[in-house]
């Protein structure tokens, strides 16, 4: 039994953290000092950008005129499925209450978040799915207001196929602003007066990690990075497909990992011959990226046995992971880690990014390892209650104070004490 690497990646998800975090840790220090003036500013610096943050009413309803009605008819075809999705997500967990013992009842309660910030990228792709994931989701979450940012392009503002997106999902102030000084901006309740409780969506390096950076202050979705994909396949997979699917996610950027975990050496040598070809057909922007990927990131790791592709998938908890083989039922029942599993060559990962209803906002880096993806539970806070009458008392009071002496915790021990006391009078419990 071995694993052998038929192509090893020269930098990890992690190459380069450290000049972003002092990068990202500059710009939210002068953000949060000079308020929106330095947002504003930054917008300005970084993206050209010189008209109103808060985008108005009138603008956001001429973006519909802009959007074909072709475009409008895909953008509502997602927004239902990923919303059908999301409600039944939310249905899958109630609120109840139980007796845990005579006169004991406790139970939990679902609370939505107040304020929601959205983000979705704008930069090198223009990220209309992205606005559907999150904004969608938080709305059928029941989220009092979101926010949702974007970059602007310049002074055109940003795209318009995102900002009807944004619109149709539900997001009740949109903001021109995109990277940290998005991130600051829905933090800080900058543009708003309403800080954002929780952040969520994709984003390059800087938007990464500047969510990590603020986590604590706020809550994010997850710690994300650069989109990752790893594809399981034995000989009877169709080499074709599998490196167009690895080459669809090393799109998004340089240094997106894409990973190839096989049991077949001529299936391994296949896929690799196809890469550079599919690659150099791409256009400039996409050709681009996917090029410095596989060169930097990607990797072949070929296994004498399914239960050694398991334990290398599972370790390496890949955002994305898809199956291919002859036994994708086995695989779909025995892996572990992973941000979302597509099983057979029927679906792929650009289905799930786009359309098909499960949420793209995913987890990276090996977060997967303890984390799934964004899902309209993010949004809700699961708390508990209780409630119990006199009686009951007499056994949890007793108990509670007893294992708050051992504790050494006094005070817990004597507010069960008068409890006892003023229900029991005459009895000798405290």
């Amino acid at each position: 039994m071995a694993v052998t690497y038929l192509k090893r990646a020269d930098k990890t998800p992690q190459t380069g953290t450290d000049e972003t975090r002092r990068i990202v840790e500059e710009m939210l220090a002068k953000i949060e000092a000079g308020g929106e003036d330095a947002a504003i500013a930054y917008g300005r610096d970084l993206d050209g950008y010189t008209g109103d943050i808060v985008v108005p009413a009138d603008v956001i309803a001429a973006a519909g005129d802009q959007v074909s009605q072709q475009l409008k008819d895909d953008i509502r075809f997602a927004y239902d499925r990923v919303t059908k999705f999301a409600e039944a997500q939310k249905s899958s967990i109630q609120e109840f209450e139980t007796e845990l013992s005579p006169g004991l009842w406790a139970g939990q309660k679902l609370i939505p978040i107040e304020t929601a910030g959205c983000y979705v990228p704008g930069g090198r792709y223009a990220h209309v799915a992205s606005a559907i994931m999150s904004i969608a989701t938080a709305k059928v979450a029941g989220v009092d207001h979101i926010v949702a940012c974007s970059a602007p392009r310049g002074d055109e503002g940003p795209n318009p196929a995102i900002l009807y997106a944004m619109d149709l999902c539900g997001a009740d102030t949109i903001l021109a602003l995109g990277g940290v000084q998005a991130i600051a901006a829905m933090t800080y309740g900058l543009f708003t007066g309403k800080p954002a409780r929780i952040l969520v969506g994709p984003g390059n390096r800087f938007v990464a990690e500047a969510k990590r950076t603020l986590y604590g202050r706020v809550g994010i979705d997850m710690f994300a990075g650069p989109t990752e994909i790893a594809v399981i396949a034995d000989e009877t997979a169709d080499p074709q497909i599998v490196a167009e699917d690895l080459v669809s996610q090393a799109e998004h950027g340089p240094d997106s990992p894409a990973w190839l975990f096989t049991t077949s050496r001529e299936l391994a040598d296949d896929v690799m011959g196809r890469m550079d070809g599919l690659i150099d057909s791409l256009p400039e922007v996409a050709r681009g990226a996917a090029t410095t990927a596989w060169r930097d990131y990607g990797e072949v790791v070929l296994c004498d046995t399914h239960e050694e592709i398991v334990a290398v998938s599972d370790e390496y908890a890949a955002e994305h992971l898809e199956v291919q083989t002859a036994r994708d039922q086995w695989y779909s029942d025995n892996l572990r880690n992973y941000g979302s599993l597509f099983v057979g060559e029927e679906t792929t990962v650009s289905y799930g990014d786009k359309c098909s209803g499960t949420n793209h906002i995913l987890p990276t880096k090996g977060a997967a390892h303890y984390t799934g993806g964004l899902s309209v539970h993010k949004y809700m806070k699961v708390v508990t209650t209780q409630r119990m009458t006199r009686e009951a008392n007499r056994e949890v009071g007793q108990a509670a104070a007893r294992i708050s002496r051992l504790e050494g915790m006094e005070a817990h021990a004597r507010a069960g004490d008068a409890r006892l006391r003023k229900y029991f009078p005459g009895e000798n419990l405290a």
